[in-house]
């Protein structure tokens, strides 16, 4: 593991801790999208398959956990303790559009032999994973505000994904010209998505402002 992966690591560990920091400190969910919590979800009970077959390291199977087990206590926060908090009118981005077509490329493009229900299930989630915070950016464009926690969380989601694509650059010098083209692909398009709120972030929220978008 090279520095810009831990460090990718651990912002996206740290978009945990801020979002659960936000919810549990205000006592409300507002803002934030319980259908991209699904999403995640969905992404990381398909990824993490492989916890059931074989063994990598304790580091990755900790975090594996820790990603699973954060995601279903929010998702219990939004739905169970805080569920009047959260309004369903501000989150209406159709999910069943975003994961056909994530299970439909992870058929066709994925690294096993044949039907490998694992590899393919891997492939399924990175697709997935490329669009999951659709519905928080959506909701984000209904608004047109966000508190300055939520966009800080948001900030760490997309920085772990940037330092990820650096990690794969810094992988295909290092390694002989080692490339993974399924989430190097997804992960630009990931990334892609987060532009305009790097705009906003950067011009508004790291100067003291609070974040609006442009009308």
């Amino acid at each position: 593991m090279n520095l810009f992966r831990l460090i990718a690591d651990l912002m996206h560990l740290a978009s945990f801790g801020i979002l659960l920091l936000k919810i549990i400190k205000t006592r409300s969910c507002a803002g934030i999208s319980f259908k991209s919590q699904v999403l995640y979800a969905v992404v990381f009970c398909s990824r993490y398959l492989d916890l059931l077959t074989h063994w990598v390291s304790l580091y990755n199977t900790l975090m594996k956990l820790v990603f699973l087990g954060a995601t279903f206590y929010i998702l219990y926060l939004m739905k169970v303790r805080y569920r009047a908090t959260w309004d369903p009118s501000q989150d209406t981005l159709r999910i069943e559009y975003l994961i056909p077509p994530a299970a439909l490329l992870g058929l066709i493009f994925h690294y096993g032999k044949g039907f490998d229900i694992i590899e393919i299930f891997w492939s399924f989630s990175i697709f997935l994973e490329a669009v999951a915070i659709l519905p928080q950016l959506f909701q984000l464009t209904r608004t047109g505000e966000a508190e300055t926690i939520t966009t800080h969380y948001l900030f760490a989601l997309g920085a772990y994904r940037g330092l990820y694509i650096i990690n794969w650059i810094y992988r295909y010098f290092t390694e002989k010209g080692h490339v993974e083209w399924i989430p190097v692909l997804a992960g630009l398009v990931q990334t892609a998505l987060y532009c305009d709120f790097f705009y906003v972030y950067f011009t508004r929220v790291l100067k003291g402002q609070k974040f609006t978008l442009p009308a």
